[in-house]
């Protein structure tokens, strides 16, 4: 009898596929009230891909992802103030084209958007109730005026471009973020160990889309397609 692929086996959730959550413990997230605080330091942390800020406030601290341009000691207004890099203010009081982001969906909601290193979103319009944001996918999208963002772009933005040098590296980085790594080709397998294996070669032997009908083992590879041909059967 053969055994579960890693598709069945990751799901199992077991220790050997279970996210550290140590690279975690530092979590975003804006005060739910208005005021000022003090920039601590800087955080290197594995669950992020950008450096992270430690921002003290008279009520405790909390984390944000560091954008370009601030240091330590700056001042952050949370609320009203200036426009200056670091700073979170609600939508409504930025002016149109400048550069967000860590963006909240819901008021309150502590920032959900926009939060991975070298990326910014940009304010597009506002009408009475709502403003425009362009994401860096290139999509807009419209939220309330009373949401809050922070200034700036944020830091980090040439990280994807230094190379890992080390498998060892990387297997830590993908470890962190349970992440399969190294990822064997299944044409590599063996024959018990995954539908594609043992293909002699690099070919697989049959057919990379699976069946309509086919059993949760043998659904790998490509989506099935609708339809079969030119007025085929949906």
């Amino acid at each position: 009898m053969g055994k579960r692929i890693i598709q069945q086996r990751r799901g199992r959730g077991t220790t050997t596929y279970r996210v550290r959550r140590a690279a975690y413990i530092r979590r975003i997230n804006y005060p739910e009230k208005n005021g000022e605080g003090e920039i601590l330091k800087f955080i290197t942390d594995a669950g992020h891909s950008a450096p992270l800020a430690m921002i003290k406030t008279n009520k405790g601290t909390f984390f944000n992802v560091a954008v370009e341009g601030i240091q330590r000691g700056q001042k952050v207004v949370i609320g009203k103030g200036e426009i200056k890099p670091g700073n979170i203010m609600p939508l409504e009081e930025i002016p149109v084209g400048t550069n967000i982001c860590n963006i909240e969906t819901l008021p309150m909601d502590g920032g959900q958007l926009v939060r991975a290193s070298g990326l910014s979103a940009q304010i597009l319009r506002k009408d009475d109730r709502n403003v425009t944001i362009l994401l860096p996918s290139k999509k807009e999208k419209i939220l309330s005026k009373s949401v809050r963002a922070t200034i700036g772009i944020i830091a980090g933005g040439g990280r994807v471009e230094k190379p890992f040098v080390k498998a060892g590296k990387r297997w830590h980085l993908m470890k962190a973020r349970n992440k399969l790594y190294p990822r064997t080709s299944p044409i590599k397998m063996n024959v018990v160990d995954h539908p594609f294996g043992s293909g002699r070669g690099k070919n697989m032997g049959k057919s990379g889309i699976a069946p309509r009908w086919a059993p949760p083992g043998r659904k790998v590879g490509l989506l099935r397609p609708r339809q079969t041909g030119r007025g085929g059967k949906r």
